[in-house]
């Protein structure tokens, strides 16, 4: 395909949202091209200049520029949604190229912008979801385990887990916490659960182990990684027979912070709607 190498990821992107009823969860949407591609954990591995994984890096370049063609809509953070146009949108390798073109100039015939030299490095460049995220995910890294474990509890209280006490230390088996999730006025669930500050990616094994650590001490597990999952690890905590364990990764991690405004301050970005003043001439 002609192009940046991101265009390979456009028409899957694409086709994800249209199967998916033209909407979806971005970390759901990331996951499912890399699916459907066979994409291996090897290949997830390689990272940028910056320190993302090159293909999610490529992943959200081929979302960026479906938004800037107007078959993405930008109103729900975290959301990746199809306007009208992109639900029924169909492209080939020329017309993916032919997109690209088409946003390249119209951002060159923006009055606001300087026109440069030479394409963009996609390679090395973050898109404006990910520039945050980095920043984000480097200080949680950072923390002390006994921080992390305290960020994450303040995290579970915003969401609405109740009673949680802090376990974490010599002898905890594996169990960092443990709350109660009430649903409803009479019904509750224990829930335990583990924090993992990696840099790396979470195995099976932690899954299994933790689900053995677990037993007898709540019906509800969840592991928080500011890492990511393996597919075997998704695999495992879903399987058939025992107790599912929820999993947040790095990526959810980022969402649910900015969907609670913890640590974040945000802000409000203006783009000229160019087609608005055309019917004033």
């Amino acid at each position: 395909m002609k192009g940046p190498e991101f265009l390979k990821y456009v028409n899957p992107v694409l086709t994800a949202l249209q199967l998916n009823g033209g909407a979806g969860d971005s970390s759901d949407i990331i996951e499912q091209v890399i699916d459907k591609l066979g994409i291996t954990e090897n290949e997830l591995e390689e990272t940028t200049a910056n320190g993302q994984s090159r293909i999610r890096n490529q992943i959200q370049w081929a979302r960026f520029y479906l938004f800037k063609a107007g078959l993405i809509d930008n109103a729900q953070r975290g959301i990746w949604r199809l306007t009208n146009e992109g639900l029924d949108r169909k492209l080939n390798d020329e017309g993916v190229y032919n997109l690209f073109k088409s946003v390249q100039d119209s951002v060159k015939k923006t009055p606001t912008v300087k026109p440069k030299k030479a394409e963009p490095i996609f390679e090395n460049t973050l898109t404006e979801d990910e520039e945050h995220s980095i920043g984000l995910i480097t200080i949680i890294q950072n923390l002390t385990p006994s921080g992390f474990e305290k960020l994450c509890k303040r995290l579970l209280i915003e969401i609405g887990i109740n009673e949680i006490i802090i376990t974490g230390g010599s002898g905890d088996q594996g169990i960092d916490g443990k709350g109660i999730v009430k649903l409803n006025d009479v019904v509750s669930l224990n829930i335990v659960f583990q924090c993992k500050r990696y840099k790396e990616t979470v195995s099976p094994h932690h899954v299994r182990d933790f689900r053995g650590a677990m037993q007898g001490r709540g019906e509800k597990g969840l592991i928080i990684t500011t890492g990511r999952f393996t597919k075997e690890a998704k695999g495992e905590a879903n399987r058939d027979g025992v107790t599912p364990i929820e999993l947040i990764d790095g990526d959810r991690l980022i969402e649910l912070f900015e969907k609670y405004k913890l640590g974040l301050k945000p802000v409000t970005v203006y783009e000229i709607d160019h087609e608005f003043f055309k019917g004033f001439n």
